[in-house]
This record gives C-alpha cells, structure tokens and sequence, in this order.
C-alpha cells in the first residue's frame, strides 16, 4: 500500500487540496512502519511545495 500511496501523491500533487485529502487516505491505510516511511519520504519529496499541509496532517496522525 505505500507505494500506492506514493504512486498517488505524485499524480496529485499540482494540487494541494487534492494533495491534502489522498495524504489523509494514506495515513488511514498504512500500519505504523509505512506511516514513518512515507512521513519521510513526502518531506524529500515535497517539503518545499507542501511544507504546511505535511507538517498539519502528520502532527495531526501523531
């Protein structure tokens, strides 16, 4: 599931809305481990972007 997750997130991304809302259907999906790797790939991957949305959502899952 985390690479589809992953696979999702990049097809979203051009919008943060969108973007928000298939990062929270991740969060739901994935077990603990894949939560933390997904947490670090999304800041490698989209930090300079989305820096607000992630920081909100993943202290939020927290």
């Amino acid at each position: 599931m985390l690479e589809y997750a992953k696979t999702i997130l990049l097809k979203v991304s051009f919008d943060k809305i969108l973007f928000e809302k298939e990062l929270r259907k991740a969060l739901r999906m994935l077990v603990p481990e894949e939560l933390m790797q997904l947490k670090t790939w999304c800041y490698e991957q989209f930090a300079s972007i989305y820096q607000r949305i992630l920081n909100r959502v993943f202290a939020q899952a927290a």
